[in-house]
């Protein structure tokens, strides 16, 4: 495995960089923050502009043709600024599963919007004391569709999604992914604030009606690509923690440089230093098993242990940088005004997304007893 970007892919960090630095000083964000969706639309229209909305959707339907790969180079950054765009819930939640499961059809009619920047897509995985890989969700055939009946919680983007991506569970046992239009009858969608305030979405489904036509994978596949869908969007938010764990080390390595106490930089001090030692460890385990995770995904080889392993160190070790961080910003770390806060925020929710630590140790341990003697 090679962890060195191509430079193509430097030149697309480098981009995103650029704007998304160029574009969100902290005043900006406190504007967001007083908004009612922390959708930063102008950001999004620069995304767009610049083609960083297009990199998973193929060159035909107006993208650039890329991957996941080159769609978590960009989440790193958006980890990084704490940007308030929906990318990972519309690129990899929503583009890249239509990319590669649904038919030339809906392809046609859905990327073109998502490179674009005028369509925001997400997907429903969460469901209160489920497996996401296990909906309780019910589809059942309706004439030249499915009728989803259900409740999904904790929907990213859910308030804004013009289509989402709805999991569903067929009597036979088989899982249906259908593109599901929020504003359809049968379509309840209520807002839930998140640690972080981001709004989110619960949708109530009651017999919504989904025509063949906007079925991504159906019985026969949907298994297979929901579990495809999860590992990749565990992934993603792997590497968006490492974004925020590296932003966050870094604002605390300038702070503790020009902070004096006893007439001497606190950075000089033998337990700041090793404070934020500690955390430099934690920040490059946090990048290391995410990108091995995001490389075998990228290469379609088999992943889960690693995916496992990367959403523990994202978790864990996400929240012991940024208690650092705050730690060693003193009474600065709880300041709303000052902007550590949002990375803490944002790490904690990112901790509990698609399964905390716990449930990644359960999933490791199985693996391991799995292993042959």
């Amino acid at each position: 495995m090679d962890f060195d970007l191509s430079e193509a892919q430097q030149d697309l960090r480098d981009l995103a960089t650029q704007i998304l630095e160029g574009e969100l000083s902290n005043e900006r964000l406190k504007e967001i923050d007083a908004g009612t969706d922390h959708f930063d639309r102008d950001l999004w229209a620069q995304l767009a502009g610049a083609g960083l909305l297009g990199v998973a959707v193929p060159e035909e339907h107006g993208g650039l043709g890329l991957g996941y790969l080159e769609a978590a180079v960009v989440l790193e950054q958006i980890g990084r600024t704490v940007a308030p765009v929906p990318y990972l819930p519309t690129v990899v939640l929503g583009a890249l599963p239509v990319a590669r499961f649904a038919p030339a059809a809906l392809q046609a009619a859905v990327l073109p919007g998502v490179a674009a920047g005028t369509t925001v897509l997400t997907a429903a995985l969460v469901e209160l004391a489920a497996d996401p890989l296990a909906p309780t969700t019910t589809a059942a055939r309706s004439g030249d569709g499915w009728a989803l009946t259900g409740q999904k919680d904790c929907v990213p983007a859910g308030l804004v999604a013009d289509r989402v991506l709805v999991p569903a569970s067929t009597a036979d046992g088989g899982v249906v992914l259908a593109l599901v239009d929020p504003t359809a009858a049968g379509v309840t969608r209520l807002r839930q604030d998140t640690t972080n305030g981001d709004p989110e979405a619960r949708l109530i489904l009651d017999g919504v009606v989904v025509a063949d036509a906007d079925v991504v994978a159906g019985p026969a596949d949907g298994a297979a690509a929901l579990l495809w869908l999860v590992e990749r969007a565990t992934a993603a938010q792997c590497v968006v923690m490492a974004g925020v764990a590296e932003a966050a080390l870094r604002m605390t390595a300038e702070y503790t440089k020009t902070r004096e106490q006893f007439d001497r930089p606190i950075a000089t001090f033998q337990a700041v230093g090793q404070r934020a030692a500690d955390a430099y460890i934690d920040t490059e385990a946090i990048r290391l098993t995410a990108w091995q995770a995001v490389w075998r995904l990228a290469e379609d080889l088999p992943a889960a242990p690693e995916v496992a392993v990367a959403k523990f160190w994202a978790a864990e070790g996400g929240q012991r940088v940024v208690h650092a961080a705050q730690h060693l910003h003193g009474g600065m770390g709880v300041d709303r005004d000052y902007p550590l806060h949002r990375y803490f925020l944002l790490a904690k929710k990112l901790e509990l997304s698609l399964g905390g630590t716990s449930s990644q140790l359960v999933k490791i341990g199985a693996y391991l007893a799995d292993l042959p003697a």
